[in-house]
Parts: C-alpha cells; structure tokens; sequence
C-alpha cells in the first residue's frame, strides 16, 4: 500500500470520512484543502431524485451567480449587421456573421458562448454537429437565442450559467474560483442550489435534493448537509 503524502494527509485530517458539513463549513474546508499552484475552479454536483429519462422530469435552467463565475468568458455574437455595435459595446469577444459560421464549420470552437438572435437560427442549424457535443448550440431556455444580443452579453459576461441535469440525474456547475472568499463561494452555490429547487418538476417524488458535493479541481469532493444551504 501506498504512502499517504504529506497533502494527502493534510486533507485526511481535515475531511472526516462520511461527515455532511454545513455550507459554510464546505467553503472554507476546500479552500484549505487545495494545494494547486494556478486559481482552481469551484465545481458543485446536486444528485436530484428525479428519473432525467422522463421529459416531464428534466430539470435545466440558467442562474445568475452573484460573484460571478471568475472566469474569462469568451463570447461569439452571431447577428446581424444593425445589432453589431451593439453587441461589441457589451463586451462581445468575437462579432459577425457569415465568416464565423465559416470557421465553425471549419472547425474552430475557440470561444465559451456563443448567443444568436431567431432570425439568425437557420444558419446556424447545420453547425449541430460541431457545436452540439460541446455544449454550444444556443438555445432560447438559456437565453442565448434573443433579440437583445446586448444584454445576453452583459449577463453571460457578469456570471450568468446554464445548466442540465446529466443522465445519472446529477447537475455539474463551476460556481466560481478558489481565490474566492468563504462568503463569496457561499452566496454563490446557495443561489445556485436555490434556482435548482425552484427548478423541481411537479412529477417527482420522494426526497429532490439528494446529495450535494463541493470541490475544486483535484480535491476531494466535500459533502454538504442540504439542511444548512439556508444557514446564513
């Protein structure tokens, strides 16, 4: 058997085995128990008691994070030439049309969000195949099919996320960096997990919120009591 290094058993110490912790508790426990030398991401896992397999029990939304998301989101406006100024004065990273439809089909999916107007759908229907498996096919639910490229931007750019729950019936969501304080990690994966229990299909049965886990990249994931998500 493998020797524990010296971090491993820094969070051995920390983290007991099968405890549920508050919160607030999480919070501050995966900021102690990362070592990574970059800014790790903040990755929350709701298990829901839902069937995902049934239509009427799918569970998808957008949630505006309080904090942000920490990220540098790179946005690609699809629209046309009468809304594009508008779009770059929001904060859009890639503005147009045609050419970008072009480099789609090319293969180029170097941006995070890409937010299109109705008109414009059509064209974009043939790049299914390239933006679909990378989760980036927009979508009026999410609010990246609008008229008003410009406020899309704004809230993209401000820590707007959409979700959807996988199919072992658990939604994923980054909420957010370690360089986070306690509180700001806080009040973002309480909005987060607020929005999901608005979010319950009126079919399910049985207890909604499962399990809930925090973690960052390469930690070990924190157990979180569903009670204390409320707890201020």
């Amino acid at each position: 058997m493998s020797k524990l290094t010296k971090n491993q058993k820094l969070v051995a110490e920390k983290i007991e085995a099968g405890k549920a912790y508050s919160l607030k508790e999480a919070a501050q426990l995966v900021k102690d128990i990362t070592f990574t030398k970059f800014d790790a991401s903040l990755d929350i896992d709701v298990r829901l008691g839902i069937d995902p397999r049934k239509s009427n029990q799918m569970v998808r939304g957008v949630v505006s994070l309080p904090h942000g998301t920490g990220k540098q989101v790179r946005v690609l406006v699809l629209c046309t030439p009468d809304a594009e100024a508008a779009a770059k004065e929001a904060g859009a990273d890639y503005v147009g049309l045609d050419e970008y439809i072009e480099k789609i089909k090319g293969g180029w999916t170097d941006i995070d969000v890409i937010i299109t107007m109705p008109s414009i759908m059509g064209k974009i229907g043939a790049l299914g195949r390239v933006l679909g498996p990378r989760g980036l096919m927009p979508n009026p639910k999410s609010g990246t099919v609008t008229m008003d490229v410009a406020k899309a931007v704004k809230e993209v750019k401000q820590g707007k996320i959409d979700f959807k729950v996988d199919k072992s019936g658990i939604v994923h969501a980054s909420i957010g960096k370690i360089s986070f304080d306690v509180d700001q990690i806080r009040e973002n994966a309480k909005e987060f997990i607020a929005t999901i229990i608005k979010l319950k299909p009126s079919t399910a049965k049985g207890t909604y919120i499962k399990s809930i886990y925090l973690s960052s990249t390469m930690s070990k994931g924190i157990k979180i009591d569903p009670k204390t998500v409320e707890e201020v």
